[in-house]
């Protein structure tokens, strides 16, 4: 019999700490293995985690609300295996500062504000996710000293940080008991007016900031719940990062509906899960980047990283307006049928908010299918730090010319716009326009005969 430290795990790239939501299990609780012993939430995903032994909790060693380093024992059990192996503690290397590193990443949002750990005192710890928040809401230094803390050894929590956002201004007036105090801390940490010499990122920053209460009294206010927050810094970096070029093609994609239309009954049936266009314009993306094997990279510093692994982020709105990309790991060694079952998966993960950091991480290429929602075709952002994002317009029904040995003639077919943006610190016009038109001639001379299985 011995008493093992659990540890908390590693979730993901970039991933340097947990928050603990919800215990499962209690001191004096049996635990099998692999049963769920607690919820952690990270920038990327919440998760329920199993245990990794089985037998009796004698102690938690964080509460609900704590936030945790990854590596760090935050339990002990009581197990009656004669030998247990305590997996080692990931080492987990600080990012370095350079300016010619990559600022940002899909896993880990850049800030904003110039909070440095090195600026902190000696005897007073400020977990990643506390600074993160202090530079999103642009509470300064002196300030963030100054923001009584619960944790252990009076460390700053993620709820104490948010307790003093929530109650630092109502209506422009102080609400706390110590309003003097207070007082002095909005003045210091109070966002000034943008001017006429600030960037356009820097002036959407401030006025989101401002824009806490309305004129009228008309206007509905909604708080940005936390992964929206993740989503506009994310998406506000790769601006800042990568320079934005979109090219357009449309592709005539009747073969595909006809194929599509011939096969979807008996795939529904043999496969219990239906079969949509997007695993198919996927497969076409693939054998494109198999051709143009650039695409498939990322920028660091000054050198073009080149990804060997083919693995395809897939764009899911989910039904509370945010937005996720799962990850298909090793998209191309799958043939349709393979790519339908896991692009069904994710997706069905992502609605159900099953999703676990390691789905959420790396994508070499993103794909964002905005012709579910009835969209001609759009220009996406993309995701750091690929090079590369294609968005697929809606399928419609046009009339179009049509080239046969006897001549020219209109007909009705199935045409889709496809949006390829791309890095240009990377990627020229003429890389990025001969890959979409690759996966539209892909597209096109799809063979309707093709079996399936």
């Amino acid at each position: 019999m011995a008493i093992v430290d659990i540890l908390m795990p590693r979730m993901g790239e970039s991933v340097f700490e947990g928050t603990i939501v919800k215990w499962f299990k209690k001191p004096g609780d049996f635990v099998a293995d692999e049963e769920t012993l607690l919820e952690v939430a990270t920038d990327k995903v919440d998760t329920e985690l199993p245990s990794p032994f089985e037998g009796e909790i004698t102690e938690l060693l964080y509460k609900e609300g704590d936030v945790v380093q990854i590596g760090q024992p935050i339990a002990r059990i009581k197990t009656n295996k004669a030998e247990v192996v305590t997996p080692a503690s990931p080492m987990v290397e600080a990012p370095k500062e350079s300016s010619a590193t990559v600022a940002a990443t899909i896993e880990a949002p850049i800030a904003v504000k110039p909070i440095h750990y090195n600026d902190l005192p000696k005897d007073r710890f400020y977990s990643p996710l506390v600074m993160n928040i202090a530079r999103a809401e642009n509470i300064d230094f002196k300030t963030l000293e100054s923001i009584p803390g619960t944790g252990s050894n009076g460390r700053v929590t993620k709820n104490d940080i948010l307790n003093f956002l929530s109650t630092r201004t109502k209506n422009g007036h102080s609400v706390s008991n110590e309003p003097k105090k207070l007082e002095a801390i909005q003045k210091e940490s109070k966002p000034s007016i943008p001017s006429s010499n600030d960037s356009f990122a820097d002036k959407k920053s401030k006025n989101h900031i401002l824009a806490t209460r309305s004129i009228s009294g008309q206007d509905e206010i909604i708080e940005m719940d936390r992964m929206r927050k993740v989503i506009a810094e994310r998406m506000l970096d790769s601006k800042r990062i990568s320079a934005h070029v979109t090219s357009f093609v449309e592709a005539d994609v009747t073969n595909v509906v006809l194929w599509r239309n011939k096969w979807k009954k008996h795939f529904s049936e043999k496969e219990d899960t239906i079969l949509t266009y997007t695993p198919i314009f996927i497969h076409a993306i693939i054998k494109a980047i198999k051709d143009y094997p650039l695409i498939n990279a990322s920028v660091v510093g000054d050198s073009i990283h080149i990804k060997k692994d083919v693995n395809i982020g897939l764009a899911v709105a989910l039904s509370n307006g945010n937005l996720v990309v799962p990850v298909i790991k090793g998209a191309d060694q799958l043939n349709i049928i393979g790519l339908t079952k896991q692009v069904n998966h994710l997706a069905k993960k992502a609605r159900n908010n099953q999703l676990t950091a390691d789905d959420l991480s790396g994508g070499t290429y993103t794909v964002s299918n905005m012709g579910s929602f009835g969209n001609v075709m759009g220009t996406p952002i993309i995701v750091q730090p690929q090079i590369a994002i294609m968005a697929l317009g809606a399928v419609r029904k046009k009339p179009a010319v049509i080239e046969t040995p006897e001549g020219d003639t209109i007909g009705i077919r199935h045409m889709m716009m496809l949006s390829h943006t791309y890095d240009h610190r990377a990627v020229d016009g003429s890389l990025g326009g001969m890959f979409v038109r690759r996966v539209a001639d892909n597209l096109e001379k799809f063979s309707p005969d093709m079996d399936l299985f």
